[in-house]
């Protein structure tokens, strides 16, 4: 008899010490996750529909769809349109897009938070998307014959995006015509930077998004344009989504003076400044910008203008001024989450507000030619022609 009771407290001693050690694991995931933070009835009330869903719903769901509908509505909640949820195939299509090739048509989209309107901002040359017919300016009303009122932004961009030699259909609006298209998607290979030299030593180089090469290829542009003798530039930001700030400030390295280029500043008020040292100051610069210039571009358009670097030309910037950090979850998923705000070299925030440019100019619909390229050739003729070279 005492064999079988000290046999049974053998037992419970161990089944015991099972439990509490299964505790003290729970209870240290559940501080290492922040979890005290929350109310336990609200974790039970995520966890209960969760399994209600999996158990209860009139169709089987999987469990990883679950919780990405999940981690999806907890992003959205913030009410932040650059703060989402990057499922496996939208987090590969980021990951693509900065490095540099994938597989889609070949177009740039921005996305109006207050309108709600998705539309093509700008079509890369030799590409299906310029080929098809589509123009600057189309809205997108659905892809694959979804409607674009009920997917994100990045799930567009997603739908667009595909295996090469597989066709996607787009419905655009233009003006008041509504457009089919089905377009066969290509290896899209994105050259970000564009340039050539203009009339009268007159630099031009296009930044059409601030990717992981964009610091190579504007470095390998502009030493070119140098060496060819350039004494003034315009640098085309128009159109220009953003990207990379680490790209940006890259760039601002070669073209603002020694000092501030951007401060980063977080929730905690925690502060990280970005520097130039550059010692000289280039020759003169006019920086075009529009309404679509947007985040890691208004960095740049902002400290040219700020430094005195240059001026800016065009209408006013989108207005970005926040920064968004993208934290993989594993299971080739991610978050893009805004963490910071950033402020110009004076220390403005423009967020929401843009930037206005020095000289406003616009171009009509009906302009045969580009007026604001016009307009920056005849401002840097002027600064750098001198009274000899005047006949």
């Amino acid at each position: 008899m005492q064999m079988q009771i000290k046999k049974r407290s053998f037992i419970l001693a161990i089944v015991a010490s099972i439990i509490l050690s299964s505790l003290a694991t729970m209870t240290s995931w559940y501080y290492f996750l922040g979890l005290q933070n929350y109310k336990l009835r609200n974790l039970a009330r995520l966890f209960a529909t969760m399994h209600i869903i999996k158990t209860d719903y009139v169709k089987p769901v999987s469990g990883n769809t679950i919780i990405d509908g999940a981690i999806s509505g907890m992003v959205n909640s913030l009410d932040d349109p650059h703060s989402v949820y990057l499922n496996a195939k939208s987090y590969k299509m980021l990951m693509e897009q900065t490095e540099g090739e994938f597989g889609g048509i070949g177009i740039v989209m921005q996305h109006n938070p207050q309108t709600k309107i998705i539309s093509i901002i700008a079509i890369l040359p030799d590409t299906p998307g310029a080929k098809s017919g589509l123009k600057v300016g189309d809205e997108i009303l659905a892809v694959n014959n979804e409607t674009s009122k009920k997917l994100s932004y990045d799930a567009i961009a997603a739908h667009i995006r595909g295996p090469i030699g597989s066709k996607v259909k787009l419905t655009v609006k233009r003006k008041n015509e509504i457009l089919h298209f089905t377009i066969t998607r290509a290896a899209i290979k994105t050259p970000t930077v564009a340039a050539e030299m203009l009339p009268d030593k007159i630099g031009y180089i296009a930044i059409a998004m601030f990717a992981e090469n964009t610091p190579q290829e504007f470095n390998k542009a502009y030493d070119k344009l140098q060496k060819a003798g350039m004494k003034g530039l315009i640098l085309d930001l128009r159109n220009n989504p953003g990207g990379l700030l680490t790209s940006s400030v890259s760039i601002a390295k070669r073209l603002v003076p020694a000092g501030k280029i951007v401060s980063v500043v977080n929730r905690a008020g925690e502060k990280e400044v970005f520097y130039s040292k550059l010692a000289k100051k280039g020759c003169p610069i006019v920086v075009l910008i529009n309404g679509n210039t947007a985040s890691a571009a208004e960095i740049l358009a902002g400290a040219i203008r700020d430094t005195h670097a240059g001026i800016l030309l065009g209408t006013k910037s989108y207005g970005k001024g926040s920064v968004q950090e993208i934290i993989p979850l594993g299971n080739k998923t991610a978050i893009k989450l805004t963490i910071a705000k950033y402020y110009t070299p004076s220390g403005r925030c423009i967020d929401k507000i843009g930037i206005e440019p020095n000289e406003k100019v616009i171009i009509t619909p009906t302009s045969r030619q580009d007026t604001q390229i016009l307009r920056a050739l005849a401002i840097l003729k002027e600064k750098t022609i001198s009274p000899k070279e005047v006949k």
